[in-house]
């Protein structure tokens, strides 16, 4: 799954005995998951909730993690070119939508990108040496969603070019954020915040009784930084995109885990982060992913015509400058200590 998503979480204060909350936590997809909630039905027993996050856990894994040799997504990406397969109905909607958001950002975002995450040394097989400008071409030969036949309506999926692989990471952890969200809100659980790694959703209010506070922090590479801004959310998600974290340097040059797949390099631009706050955590996972690819402009551009509650952090030298988009005003605290 995706690594370097960026954001911290506010302390929350004391409250009362009728709104204690209960927290539970583990590890998925190579990375940790969290949860705190209050205000569950009397029927509802902790070790229900528990259940219920984690088998909206498994049924992700089973269908997406790529690094999972046994997983919907592998076996697809090991066969041959015009070999047909069924697909569930969870990587059907995840599928549907990476491809809908590849047309919006014109071939920005692409979820057949992991021939050249493999290239670059960011993909499952580990690092590679430096690849050759040939090397960058051949593997775009397999890159971009023409290269696939889908037809939703049966859920049948096929490659129509040898080498074409599919990488949810950009979305997979976010999906399972919405898939036990929505297990959580099935069970009557009023208020909680769930995150894996970064990708976040909350309901109702905090235990203080006001508004989940959500911190994004400040990038600064190889460490925990401090609070750059706070965010204030009822019932959305959020997600946050960084390059900071996952580089590697070649010549002098930084490289960033994130490939641009219309060119097949890592993105070499001004942005270090982008925060998203979407109603869904797999959609708000998704655009910081695009949008990160796309470069502050372009990013801002986009968020403003499509009313996207984006917060930029973009550097030049040693200083860093943060751009919100007008959508993203209305989540933003004075005070982010």
């Amino acid at each position: 799954m995706r690594p370097a998503l960026v954001l911290a979480f506010c302390c929350i204060a004391a409250c009362g005995d009728s709104d204690r909350p209960v927290q539970a936590g583990g590890s998925v997809f190579g990375t940790s998951w969290s949860l705190t909630y209050l205000n569950a039905p009397d029927h509802v027993t902790d070790a229900d909730v528990h259940s219920a996050v984690e088998a909206a856990f498994a049924t992700v894994n089973e269908s997406m993690n790529h690094y999972d040799p046994n997983s919907l997504i592998s076996l697809f990406n090991e066969l041959s070119a015009k070999t047909p397969v069924e697909v569930d109905w969870d990587f059907a909607y995840v599928l549907s939508a990476a491809l809908d958001l590849a047309e919006v950002t014109q071939g920005a975002y692409d979820v057949t990108v992991n021939p050249l995450s493999d290239l670059w040394g960011f993909g499952p097989a580990g690092p590679t040496q430096f690849p050759s400008d040939d090397d960058i071409r051949a593997a775009l030969e397999s890159v971009g969603s023409e290269h696939l036949e889908w037809q939703s309506d049966i859920r049948r999926l096929s490659k129509l070019t040898p080498g074409v692989e599919l990488d949810f990471s950009s979305l997979a952890k976010g999906y399972a954020v919405d898939l036990a969200a929505d297990a959580l809100d099935g069970m009557g659980v009023a208020r909680y915040m769930l995150e894996i790694g970064g990708e976040v959703r909350v309901r109702g209010r905090s235990p203080r009784g006001d508004a989940w506070r959500i911190a994004i922090e400040r990038p600064e590479p190889g460490l925990r930084g401090g609070v750059h801004a706070a965010l204030s959310l009822v019932d959305t998600g959020v997600a946050t995109s960084g390059d900071y974290r996952n580089f590697f340097e070649h010549e002098g040059i930084r490289y960033s885990h994130l490939i641009d797949p219309r060119i097949g390099y890592p993105v070499r631009h001004d942005v270090v982060s982008v925060t998203v706050v979407h109603g869904s955590a797999m959609m708000a996972d998704a655009w910081a992913t695009a949008l990160t690819v796309m470069g502050s402009t372009e990013a801002l551009a986009m968020a403003e015509a499509r009313d996207l509650a984006i917060y930029l952090i973009t550097q030049s030298g040693d200083s860093t400058q943060a751009i919100a988009s007008r959508g993203m005003q209305r989540y933003l605290l004075d005070n982010p200590q």
